[in-house]
């Protein structure tokens, strides 16, 4: 079934065309010109990995909007074959842009601090699930469900090999050395560069969310390492004066963003680099 024609099952029947939007990695994505309404943005997937993958992602959206954080597009229809959402702008170039963004997730962070780590149900990176299960040490949790869960992916376990593998639960092992204590928080969970949109009046607006309640810098981590644009260097110094952030967060980031870098090797065949780059981060494990 087409996209026009899953849109139409829906209830848009006046779609003209679909404008394919590049930069999503995992499903379908496009901009759907109406003839008698203003276009709206909509992703599917051909096979979607779950029936509950754009209902969970809806959740999402609707959990960082009502925090009060950074802005979300509204959700028109999730159901098991369409995600439609009100249509956002492109972010506007300069500085200023970044650093509203930064004062609005660090309210986020700020502002959500939680008991316990994880969320009330799974949900979805990319096309895996992604285990929410509740967890009051933060480390555990980050090891159990954030790390060692990829090395049951086929893709991981050929890209790490045996001694990898153990590395990376010689790493997990000792999180509580290299990573200092912090509390839960409400995040994205999948926050990089191109998920990171502009409301009309230029605020910054988020798509694609993982959420869950774990640690802050899963957020700062993701945006870290996947090559910010110039300008947003600024978004990292008003973020750390706002937080408390310590001057060593940098040194964490790529052991943090293993995560991350995880994900991307278990579901895609070219991996941008990521095996490398977990390979490096191991190297010392």
């Amino acid at each position: 079934m087409t996209v026009l024609e899953r849109l139409s099952r829906a209830g848009f029947r006046d779609v003209t065309t679909v404008e394919p939007v590049t930069g999503g990695l995992a499903a379908d994505a496009g901009i759907a010109h109406r003839e008698h309404g203003p276009p709206v943005f909509v992703k599917t997937f051909a096979d979607p990995p779950g029936d509950d993958v754009f209902a969970v992602e809806a959740e999402g959206l609707a959990a960082l909007r009502a925090a009060g954080g950074p802005a979300t597009p509204d959700v028109l229809v999730a159901d098991r074959e369409l995600l439609v959402l009100t249509l956002l702008r492109p972010r506007p170039a300069g500085e200023a842009f970044w650093e509203r963004f930064a004062v609005a997730l660090a309210h986020l962070h700020t502002s959500t601090v939680h008991p316990r780590f994880g969320w009330h149900r799974d949900n979805w990176l990319g096309q895996r699930r992604q285990v929410n299960t509740w967890a009051g040490d933060g480390f555990a949790f980050f090891a159990e469900h954030r790390l060692l869960r990829w090395l049951s992916e086929p893709r991981v376990a050929a890209a790490l090999g045996v001694e990898g593998r153990a590395a990376l639960e010689r790493l997990c092992a000792r999180l509580p050395e290299l990573l200092p204590e912090r509390p839960a928080c409400l995040t994205h969970g999948d926050l990089w560069r191109q998920n990171v949109l502009s409301t009309e009046d230029g605020q910054a607006a988020l798509i694609d969310p993982a959420v869950s309640y774990t640690w802050a810098e899963v957020d700062l981590a993701h945006l870290w390492t996947t090559a910010p644009p110039p300008e947003a260097r600024r978004f990292f110094d008003v973020y750390a004066e706002l937080t408390g952030l310590d001057d060593g967060w940098r040194s964490r980031m790529p052991i943090i963003q293993l995560r991350q870098h995880l994900a991307v090797v278990a579901q895609f065949d070219d991996d941008w680099g990521a095996a490398e780059t977990i390979r490096a981060t191991l190297a010392p494990f």
